[in-house]
């Protein structure tokens, strides 16, 4: 297929973009390096501070203190293949629930005091008569991938606009923390086929069995997406056309969200498989925005790893979860602002030899 080329709104938006300021990060080292604890005490969390302040642009950086979940949802032509035990219409059911505040998403947002947006990025069912639920408009379910192209090239450029749309909603109302979630029954197969494609592996190394469990019949599904990747034939750094061949609607606004962030240096949390194949759609489409990526979990989901491995990102958390709708990463929320609360909280040695406390 024909390397489709971004509308001129999208290239916009990606020449916005830009990577970690360096001086910021060396200066949160120094300061990091002289706070009143001892060398390299507050280990990883103190590798978050230094790339918070580079994203930032600014050392100490800002602590969040309004984080939003952004949950994108969408259906699949793919499913028709038996790849998900689920109805379809879970995704509509999931994607109301979880703009009634009832899901398990909501219920982890209040926890760490996230509020909750939802995306109707491409849901198969007549509209969702559900308050706060804003809808993308693009189409209505993604094609069938093991046929043919999921998504015709303007489709899923559009679903990366409403993604940055959503994303810039949220910001212009004092969001300083982005995190990721996603609802869309068979969206695993659809993932699975944008991580091998955009980092080049097989099929058994990046699928999982999805929401099925142990009842997943891997064999057939690995099957499918080597097809489908193969068949695709994708230079591994398309990431508009993976998209077109494999979206996922939902991947493409997710995709739209990592980059809204990346250009107003946002950070932004990635759940699961699906955020982290929306993740690298949106570093081929734009490097930089990695800079200002932050895994907050590792899914059990093969693709996942394998993913993140493609990034160069550590996940913050590891606790075997795999719902879905940003429930990892709201569970992060908390390290990423104590992060940065380190640096713009802790005294530092001069601060104590000012005090007139002896260090030596």
């Amino acid at each position: 297929m024909s390397r489709p080329r971004p509308s001129a709104a999208l290239s916009a938006a990606l020449a916005a973009i830009a990577p970690a300021d360096a001086e910021s990060a060396r200066a949160a080292e120094r300061r990091l390096a002289n706070l009143a604890i001892p060398p390299g005490g507050l280990g990883r969390l103190g590798a978050l501070a230094v790339r918070l302040a580079g994203s930032a642009g600014r050392c100490p950086p800002p602590r969040p203190t309004c984080p939003v979940l952004v949950v994108a949802a969408a259906d699949h032509g793919v499913h028709v293949h038996g790849v998900s035990p689920w109805p379809q219409g879970l995704t509509a059911a999931m994607a109301a629930t979880l703009a009634e505040g009832a899901a398990a998403g909501n219920a982890l947002a209040r926890a760490v005091g996230a509020r909750v947006r939802v995306l109707d990025a491409g849901i198969a069912e007549p509209p969702i008569r559900a308050a706060g639920l804003r809808r993308a408009g693009v189409r209505a379910g993604a094609g069938d991938l093991a046929a043919g192209p999921a998504l015709a090239p303007e489709e899923a450029d559009a679903a990366v606009r409403a993604g940055i749309a959503t994303a810039e909603e949220a910001l212009a109302e004092g969001a300083d923390l982005l995190v990721t979630g996603d609802m869309g029954i068979a969206n695993t197969t659809s993932a699975a086929c944008l991580v091998a494609a955009l980092t080049g592996r097989r099929a058994h190394d990046v699928v999982g069995p999805g929401a099925a469990g142990p009842a997943a019949d891997l064999p057939a599904k690995r099957a499918l997406v080597d097809a489908a990747v193969a068949r695709a034939d994708l230079d591994g750094d398309d990431g508009l056309g993976a998209l077109t061949a494999f979206g996922g609607l939902e991947h493409a606004a997710l995709a739209g969200v990592c980059l809204a962030g990346a250009r107003a240096r946002v950070p932004v949390l990635l759940d699961g498989v699906s955020a982290v194949a929306a993740a690298l759609v949106a570093v081929r489409l734009a490097p930089a925005t990695v800079d200002h990526l932050v895994a907050g979990h590792r899914s059990p989901e093969p693709g996942a790893s394998v993913g993140l491995a493609a990034l160069g990102l550590d996940p913050l958390l590891d606790l075997a979860m795999a719902l879905g709708e940003g429930t990892g990463a709201l569970l992060a929320v908390p390290l990423v602002a104590a992060a940065a609360g380190v640096l713009t909280e802790v005294r530092t040695l001069e601060d104590l030899a000012s005090a007139g406390w002896p260090l030596s």
